[in-house]
């Protein structure tokens, strides 16, 4: 401790006795006096002159002080005292203290009488709020209070002894306490069992002299023992006694018999003899009366701040001391326990809020109160706006409340929080802030309490110590729910938020700047404001139609400001959410507009109206709802200025005739035009979706007819601001579902009306938004698809899509062809959940996912972009949506052009086997998904009269359990088994529990320093298992195998069917209990349809029967000469045939060929205009026929058709319709039983169908291989670069080698990735032997054949000039590669090309084997064949001796093959996918004259052979460039 510490004259301070400084030398004469003693500070002041006189010493002393702040503390200190030259005697007579004066040891009491805040709290006088019992009025009151906490502190330890007896002692009742103010002496008594009088077996003194005599000695040192009692330290009553003038203690024990009495004075430095009687009455207490040391508290007397306080703390042990009677002053109080005593402070609260108010009488605060337990009690009031608290812990008052409070408070904070986001979901609002509006009550008795200080007054035990978890009740809570606290948050909350908005104020000024956007009208804020118009538009492109128009009606009336999106719905968006938004805060700021202002006029505003102009869609209905909302929200008297709200409408449909032109502004008004209008055919018709379809001068247009394009809102009239709420509200979600229910198809808004109610904008135009946000988000029972989804699949049967194509692309064709009108990014995502076939997505995807399309790893997040993926249908899409079914649907019109279904008729109710999910507006709909094996089975059951099997929810590749816990509700769980002592594999995971979030949950129970539960865990999934295996302690295994493996590592999801909303065949929205009553729907629906479909196809094989049959009779008439059209005009042949009885055949659409039917969704208006014309088409069938239909044969094969056609529609007539579904249905379990087995073996195949090996790997690189073994498998590698490994030299030397067994010519075993495997030839591939041809022949060589087995030995090549030759040239060369060169990967696409070239040169066995050398030991002498080469032998007419019978050689070590005699030198170019290898000498040779079929010499391209697939008849020349 530095000198600077120490330095300072405490006496001055405390009035207590000083002690020497411990850091200056001290005077020749000093006299240490005894605590006890209070006069030294005036005997030191009466020193201090005489101590001046060795002054000069200063001047050897000051260059060594270092510390002159301690000096100089010191000298200022005593200057106080004497006021002249104290600084230089105190220092010169402190130089001569030898160092044992100058340290110094005090006894324990001395440093209590010395030092008295750090055991009573200071000994000054303070004054602070506190709560006080008002004799007078006799209630608490709580003000300011002027009192000395060490003397507060010693009265309550006495008072804390005695309530801690009843934790002693249950037997006490009884409490006493006299104050003598006149006295000036204090007594306590309690009841129950007393002080044990007998003497200490160690101290060798009686137990009560050494409890309240002796410090540190106490009863609660034992920590093992858990007490509920306030003393701790062993100080407690024995401070009382060191500060009294005298204490006496007066106590009964009735196991000794005796009484004890002993008194102590002088501050407990003299202790009186201790007076011990018999107890003959056999009386338990004990009494302790002591009179306070007034004058070391700066008191003269207990004044009256003091006695309230005193008297509260009375009351505060009548409140919280159970079944005991307290009497004060003699006088027993009326407070019986904790629930009545918080009666004081409220009753106390509501009388000073009354005599605040002017004495009106005011409303009690509502109590709420509970006991926890027998060791808690809480009480709940609302407060005035700060967090108040009353609270006790063992009897002891914790006036700065502590842990106790704080665990109560923050329960009930939490609780609030959540029931005010229910009532309000905007407010947001803190734990903190709802603590504002809190007055809590606790009376707690905690296990070994700890506190901050020796004064007790913040309690400071972790709430994990205390013993018990005081839980608060449900009903406490509700209760508290109920009270005005909710009110008070949420009034304060919206005061803040007002608060806060406010400061986002507009006002009316002529200039706004920082908003570029903004094209301001030049008057807006000046004094002609009242005149402009501010035009809110749909984005930046209807902003530029805005401006347009503006040309025409001028810039200084008129603003423009584009909104982006929609605009936020007000109504229940948080504080936060408001305050960011830019685009409210950038309306109020341009129309000026002040928060919570009542609007009469519009005068203060810096524009006088307001226009909406947005889309003529459902969209755009709503954005003009939104800002209706938020005007009624915020500023509802503005919508009623009369036509300060104006709407901008623009024609949705044009239809123009030369100069004519005539707007609708609605659809249905459209209709009605086209149904009165008898050649509305002869008019063009343009659809207006969105402004952006409007040019510049259509703007125009529309501005100089302003009138008719400007509709103004009316006035808001009684109960429009209850429709406003009843759309825009989430408290109203049930009666907006009524609103729907009550909607009528074909209901739209009227703009034929010079101004619009908001009820008829509400009821009328918002409803149609509702119900289209409800059928895109709610799908159809029918076929379970939602419209997006129904637009991809209709795209891609009207694309007849059989080969894959990529997404992006798909998705522009759905654009193009079905009207989808929202964005790209929606429509990829639709397609995308259409093919997604994991875990937990589709159990039927429609759709095929080639390529990455997300896994159960993410839950399909993880899928790749839309232009890296491909797509096309399942195999099973059509057997569910049978094209026989497609004529029978109802296709929808839009602009004109047909597009998708009403809704399509699958075989089974999809909705029920891929599930759905979707939220609208009102209503939501979740249905899990089902084994549609299962459903199958119940539609059989119906069919056959029988009770349908109530089904439990089936996800495909699922392996965990599904079980039905409820109505309406499943447990789904996954797997996990106790491999040993310490480890547990978790094999599956409930649906919609995600790999990658499982994993942070794993994680998140090892814990930050690996303190948790599990120690580890390991992965060994893929996309399509998952697999963890997790290290436990075995300890801590045990206690998961009790609780259970699955519930302790959260292997359970919940999955109800209460919420099955789909649409109806009518298109209504219904809910559905069960999937049972979703298939009893949907079967006589399904039904009917089948006979729909058998009727239809009867009528058209009829159709076609008499269609042959008249065509066979025109023919043998006509060949009979019974019927002459030669040289005749048409009209006279159309009439005979009439006469004739000859069926007239109107053309659907053109003229088709016999037997061929179009649908009539495809009919153009302008052939069927022309096909009206005197039915002259009727007999096209007939007189279109060609000429050679005069044959006889043509005779006999029409009548052929013809009773082919008569014996189907024979057959057809006897099918019944469940004939035919069970028909579709045996059909569609023959896909789905194979799409199941590809779908488990999936994961064990790769990329050609192989079986593959799983093994624990590490990483092989190219470089590796050539060093470890042969490179082997490089061919399925799908890199555009040559390999040319460094080591390839070095081997070329050890080439003669005994030449290999020569292997047969067959179909390779390694298949290339990119392309589909095809079913091999065939012809066999060993059958044919290649021709011989001349050696030294010239001409391309032509091999028609594979080569037979004994050509299988090493290739020695002609002595020819042709120009492809087979042989290896060295690779050190480095002028290319040859065929057979080992080094060079071979490529995957040069098979396919491989097979169509004319002039190919066979290898040998070893050769065609070099890519299978990749995936098995070259030792292996196994004759593999190239069957992409053999393939095209089969086809090809001959082949050169010598090439086809001298197939080069290779070691069986996997070395080079022997090298050709001349090699020629190579040129290598590269395609897109492929390396090419050309000859030199190509280019200069002609073709052989038997090749002048041949118009150009191809250059060979070096091809692997690792497929068969080829294509030869179709793509021959696509293999080969010209030079």
């Amino acid at each position: 401790m530095s000198s600077s510490e120490e330095n300072f004259d405490l006496d001055a301070i405390s009035g207590n006795e000083s002690v020497s400084d411990y850091d200056s030398p001290p005077p020749k004469k000093v006299t240490k006096a005894p605590a006890k003693k209070a006069t030294k500070t005036t005997t030191k002041a009466a020193k201090l002159p005489a101590r001046s006189k060795p002054g000069p010493k200063k001047k050897v002393l000051a260059p060594k002080d270092e510390n002159a702040d301690g000096d100089g503390l010191d000298d200022l200190e005593d200057a106080s005292d004497d006021g002249v030259s104290g600084p230089i005697a105190v220092t010169n007579g402190r130089k001569d203290k030898t160092a044992s004066e100058m340290y110094q040891k005090l006894t324990q009491l001395e440093h209590i009488l010395k030092r008295p805040d750090s055991y009573i709290g200071s000994v000054e006088t303070i004054t602070q709020p506190m709560w006080t019992y008002d004799s007078e009025n006799n209630r608490m009151t709580h003000r300011e209070v002027k009192y000395v906490p060490g003397f507060f502190k010693i009265v309550d330890e006495i008072l804390v002894n005695a309530a801690d007896n009843k934790i002693n002692d249950p037997t006490m009742d009884t409490i006493k306490v006299n104050i003598d103010v006149e006295e000036g002496t204090i007594s306590v008594y309690n009841n129950g069992r007393g002080i044990p009088i007998e003497m200490h077996s160690k101290e060798k003194m009686y137990i009560p002299q050494l409890i309240f005599g002796h410090l540190l000695s106490s009863s609660n040192y034992d920590d093992d023992e858990k007490k509920l009692t306030g003393g701790r330290n062993g100080y407690g009553a024995k401070l009382a006694n060191i500060y009294s003038l005298e204490f006496t203690v007066d106590t009964a024990d009735k196991n000794t018999g005796l009484k004890y009495k002993q008194t102590w004075t002088d501050n407990m430095n003299k202790c009186g003899n201790a007076k011990i009687t018999k107890n003959g009455k056999g009386e338990e207490y004990t009494r302790v009366t002591f009179k306070p040391d007034l004058k070391r508290f700066g008191m003269s007397r207990i004044d009256e701040d003091t006695v309230s306080l005193l008297k509260r703390r009375v009351y505060d042990l009548a409140g919280t001391v159970r079944n005991v009677k307290v009497f004060l002053n003699d006088e027993r109080l009326k407070i019986k326990n904790f629930k009545q005593y918080v009666e004081l402070y409220l009753s106390s609260a509501a009388a000073e809020a009354s005599a605040a108010s002017g004495g009106a009488a005011l409303v009690k605060p509502s109590l709420i109160h509970e006991q926890i337990g027998d060791r808690w009690e809480v009480a709940f009031a609302v407060s005035d706006g700060t967090f108040q608290q009353v609270s006790f812990a063992n009897s002891i008052a914790t006036t700065k409340g502590g842990t106790h409070v704080n665990f109560m408070a923050d329960q009930i904070a939490k609780n609030l929080i959540t029931a005010i986001t229910k009532k309000n979901k905007g407010a947001t609002v803190k734990p903190a802030q709802i603590k504002n509006h809190m007055w809590i009550f606790v009376n707690a008795l905690i296990e070994n309490p700890t506190f901050d200080s020796q004064t007790k007054e913040t309690l400071t035990l972790t709430a994990s110590k205390f013993g018990t978890k005081p839980t608060i009740s449900e009903d406490f809570m509700k209760k508290v729910q109920k009270s005005s606290i909710v009110d008070q948050v949420l009034n304060w909350a919206k005061f803040k938020a007002d608060q806060q908005i406010k400061k986002t104020d507009g006002s009316k000024r002529n200039r706004l700047t920082g908003m570029t956007k903004l094209a301001d009208a030049n008057n807006a804020g000046t004094k002609y404001a009242e005149r402009c118009t501010l035009i809110l538009t749909e984005g930046d492109s209807a902003k530029a139609l805005a401006v347009a128009g503006l040309g025409v009606v001028g810039r200084d009336h008129f603003g423009v400001f584009p909104l982006r999106g929609k605009l936020l719905n007000v109504r229940e968006a948080k504080h936060d959410q408001i305050m960011k938004n830019e685009e409210i805060q950038n309306i109020k700021k341009i129309m000026g507009l002040q928060h919570n202002k009542e609007y009469i006029s519009v005068s203060s505003l810096r524009y006088g109206r307001l226009m909406i102009m947005t889309d003529q869609d459902h969209d755009g209905s709503h954005i003009k709802g939104l800002l209706i909302n938020f005007l009624d929200h915020f500023f509802p008297s503005l919508l009623k200025v009369p036509n300060f709200l104006v709407e901008f409408v623009t024609p949705i449909v044009r239809v123009s005739k030369g100069k004519q032109r005539i707007d609708f502004f609605t659809i249905p008004e459209y209709e009605q035009w086209l149904e009165n209008t008898p050649d509305a055919h002869k008019w063009d018709s343009k659809y207006y979706k969105g402004l952006g379809t409007s040019s510049d001068a259509d703007a125009r247009y529309y501005f100089s007819n302003m009138a008719k394009h400007m509709i103004p809102f009316a006035t808001t009239q009684e109960g429009d601001r209850d429709l406003i709420e009843l759309a825009f509200s989430k408290k109203k979600a049930d009666e907006r579902k009524e609103w729907l229910r009550q909607f009528k198809p074909g209901t739209y808004l009227d703009h034929n009306m010079d101004e619009i109610p908001f009820s008829d904008f509400i009821n009328r135009e918002l409803i149609l938004f509702s119900m289209a946000d409800n059928v895109r988000s709610i799908p159809s029972m029918a076929d379970g698809l939602k419209p997006g989804q129904r637009k991809v699949i209709w795209g891609c049967f009207k694309r007849k899509l059989k080969k894959e194509i990529k997404v992006a692309q798909l998705v522009g064709y759905i654009s193009e062809v079905a009207a989808y009108h929202h964005g790209e990014a929606s429509l990829t995502m639709t397609i995308v959940n259409l093919a997604q076939d994991y875990v937990g997505s589709n159990n039927l995807n429609l759709l095929l996912p080639n390529g990455q399309y997300g896994t159960r790893d993410q839950g399909g997040k993880d899928h790749a972009s839309a232009r890296y993926i491909f797509t096309e249908l399942s195999p099973w899409t059509r057997t569910i949506f049978n094209p026989a079914d497609d004529p029978l649907l109802t296709y929808l019109k839009e602009d004109n052009d047909w597009i998708e279904p009403e809704y399509y008729m699958p075989v089974i109710p999809l909705v029920l086997v891929n599930g759905a999910e979707g939220i609208g507006t009102g209503w939501s709909t979740n249905i899990p998904s089902y084994n549609p094996v299962d459903i199958i089975a119940n539609l059989r059951r119906l069919m056959d009269g029988e009770e349908m099997v109530p089904m439990l929810p089936w996800w495909k590749g699922f392996k965990g359990t599904v079980r039905k816990v409820g109505d309406h509700k499943y447990d789904v769980t996954g797997i996990a088994r106790k491999i040993n002592d310490t480890t547990v594999e978790i094999t599956e995971l409930p649906i919609h529990k995600w790999t990658q979030s499982y994993k942070a949950e794993l994680e998140a129970m090892i814990g930050e320093k690996g303190d948790g539960v599990i120690k580890d865990y390991k992965e060994h999934h893929d996309n399509v298992n998952v697999h963890f295996v997790i290290t436990m302690g075995a300890k801590d295994l045990e206690k998961a195998e009790e609780q259970g493996l699955v519930e302790f590592f959260k292997l359970t999801s919940k999955v109800n069917t209460s919420n099955m909303i789909c649409f109806n065949f009518e298109g209504k929205i219904q809910k559905y209990d069960s999937p049972e009553e979703i298939i009893e729907e949907f079967y006589p629906k399904r039904l009917a349809y089948y006979q729909k479909r058998k009727d239809f196809l009867a009528n058209e094989l009829q159709t076609q029967f008499e269609r042959l049959s008249n065509q066979a009779r025109f023919v043998k008439m006509i060949v009979d000469k019974e019927l002459v059209v030669s040289n005749r005009k048409k009209a006279d042949i159309i009439a005979d045939l009439r006469k004739l009885k000859f069926r007239p055949f109107p053309k659907v659409s053109k003229a088709k060929a016999a037997g061929e039917t179009e649908e009539v969704i495809n009919q153009d208006d302008d052939a069927a205009e022309a096909e009206e014309a005197a039915g002259s088409t009727d007999y096209d069938y007939l007189l279109g026929m060609a000429i050679w239909s005069l044959t006889k044969e043509k005779i006999e094969k029409l009548l052929q058709q013809a009773a082919e056609k008569e014996a189907e529609l024979l057959a057809l007539l006897e099918r019944t319709p469940r004939g035919l579904w069970n028909e579709d249905l045996d059909n569609f379990l023959k896909e789905w039983e194979k799409s199941c087995q590809e779908y488990e073996s999936r994961s064990l195949l790769d990329a050609n169908g192989k079986k593959i090996k799983k093994k624990q790997a590490t990483l092989e690189h190219r470089k590796s291989l050539t060093i470890a073994r042969p490179r082997k498998a490089l061919h399925s590698d799908d890199s555009e670069d040559d390999f040319k490994p460094s080591k390839a030299a070095a081997k070329k030397k050890a080439e003669p080698k005994p030449k290999p067994k020569p292997a047969v010519a067959g179909p390779s075993k390694i298949e290339s990735e990119d392309e589909k495997p095809a079913p091999a030839p065939k012809k066999a591939p060993v059958k044919n032997v290649a021709k011989k041809a001349e050696p030294a022949s010239d001409s391309d060589l032509e091999i028609t054949g594979p080569p037979p087995k004994k050509a299988a030995k090493a290739l020695k090549l002609p002595d020819s000039d042709s120009d492809i030759e087979m042989a290896v040239p060295a690779p050190n060369k480095g002028k290319g590669k040859a065929l057979a060169q080992e080094d060079g990967p071979k490529r995957k696409s040069y098979v396919s090309k491989l097979s169509s070239y004319p002039r190919f040169r066979p290898t040998t066995a070893d050769d065609s084997d070099d890519d299978e050398a990749y995936v098995r030991p070259a030792t292996k002498k196994k004759k593999i064949g190239q069957a992409s080469v053999t393939d095209f032998f089969d086809k090809k007419s001959s082949t050169p001796p010598e090439v086809a019978q001298k197939p080069a050689a290779r070691k069986p070590s996997g070395s080079k093959p022997v090298p050709a005699k001349k090699p020629p030198s190579k040129k290598k170019t590269a395609s897109d996918d492929d390396e090419i290898v050309m000859s030199d000498t190509v280019a200069a040779r002609a073709p052989a004259p038997r090749r002048a079929a041949t118009n150009k010499v191809k250059k060979y391209i070096e091809i692997d052979s690792g497929s068969d697939d080829d294509n030869d008849d179709n793509d021959d020349d696509d293999m080969f460039e010209d030079d």
